[in-house]
Parts: C-alpha cells; sequence; structure tokens
C-alpha cells in the first residue's frame, strides 16, 4: 500500500476574499475601489507634462488588497470611468483625450501594475512580509515609470521623456512604495491551506 500525497496549490493571500464573495459583494468592491482610485487623483503635485498623484499608490493597493483579477478590473473600470467623462483622472480630469496625450502610457499601464503586484501578493509579498510587500508595491511604481516614459518618449524623445517623465517620480515612488506596504500591513491576512489528498493505491 502506498500513501501518494497530491497538493493543489492556491494563492497564499487573499485579504478581502473577493473570490468567495456574493455577486452583490464584488460588485460594491469595484465600485468602491474605482471610488478609492478616484479620490486618488486629486491629490496632485501639478508638473510637465506628467503631474504627481497618489495614483500609483492606489492603484498598488488596489492590486495588493484585490488580487490580480480584481485589482486589474477595478483599476480598468476606473479608467472607463474617466475615458466616458467623469472627473475621475488626475486632478478631475476627464475625456479620452488623456489616453492619447503624455499621460496616456501611464494611464495604460495601471491595470497591468495592478495586476502584478496582486499576483505577487497571493503569493506572499503581502502585509506578513513587509520588505517583499515593500518591493512588490516598487516594482508595480517602477513598471508604471518604464511603459510612461516609453508612451511619452515617442511623443517627446527618449532623452526628454526620462528627464520630465521618470526621474522626478523615483523618490515619490520609493516613498508610495513604503507606505503601500505599511497600509497593507493592517490589514488582516488569511492563508489558504493547500488542499490535500491521499489516496491508498
Amino acid at each position: 500500500m502506498t500513501n501518494i500525497a497530491v497538493s493543489t496549490r492556491k494563492p497564499s493571500f487573499s485579504p478581502l476574499r473577493l473570490d468567495g464573495r456574493s455577486v452583490t459583494w464584488k460588485v460594491g468592491a469595484v465600485v468602491l475601489g474605482s471610488l478609492f482610485l478616484a479620490l486618488s487623483s486629486y491629490i496632485e503635485v501639478p508638473m510637465v507634462p506628467v503631474p504627481v498623484t497618489m495614483q500609483t499608490f492606489a492603484v498598488t493597493l488596489v492590486g495588493a488588497l484585490y488580487g490580480w483579477r480584481f485589482g486589474a478590473l477595478t483599476i480598468a473600470a476606473w479608467l472607463v470611468e474617466g475615458a466616458a467623462g467623469l472627473p475621475v483622472l488626475a486632478g478631475g480630469a476627464a475625456g479620452v483625450q488623456h489616453f492619447v496625450g503624455p499621460t496616456g502610457g501611464y494611464l495604460f499601464s495601471f491595470p497591468i501594475v495592478g495586476a502584478v503586484v496582486g499576483w505577487l501578493a497571493e503569493r506572499g509579498w503581502n502585509g506578513n512580509r513587509v520588505m517583499l510587500a515593500f518591493a512588490a508595491m516598487l516594482i508595480g511604481n517602477l513598471l508604471c515609470l518604464v511603459l510612461g516614459t516609453a508612451w511619452l518618449a515617442v511623443m517627446i524623445g527618449a532623452d526628454k521623456a526620462i528627464t520630465f517623465g521618470f526621474l522626478p517620480f523615483i523618490v515619490g515612488g520609493l516613498l508610495k512604495s513604503a507606505l503601500g506596504a505599511a497600509t497593507l500591513k493592517l490589514f488582516p491576512t488569511y492563508r489558504d491551506e493547500p488542499r490535500d489528498r491521499s489516496p491508498e493505491a
């Protein structure tokens, strides 16, 4: 007789457990998440051609709390609201023109950033391990800067894009990553245990 243990691996981190919630709860979470993202857009330091906002803090935090699927979905819903004319983008801006202008690359990067941070959080880069949480947030911020700067480079050239679209945001990215990791630490963490099956042969 031989015991064979088969483990079904699942994400290790799900603070809001959205996968197991009702449809009403999920819709409410998306609405609240998009509202949080909109509010973060109003915390702004005007700069040219790209303003400094708390958007990346909110994007990475939503990704970490919601998980990669619902995080990306919530962020995409917020962007659709902005494109449709709701004043939810930086400084209360709205309209599709922001998606084809200098900020377009940063905006399009947000769902990707949320998904990446959420995926890492689900695998242990979360509030239980603050330094890993910080690293996940930092990866998200850097990914946003890289994608946004690449878009900007097409419009104004690589040198200017790096000067005006990347370098001024490095310190802010570090600070927002630290704040995001500290905020994530405040939320309870639930660990999904692997399910073991031990059939006998």
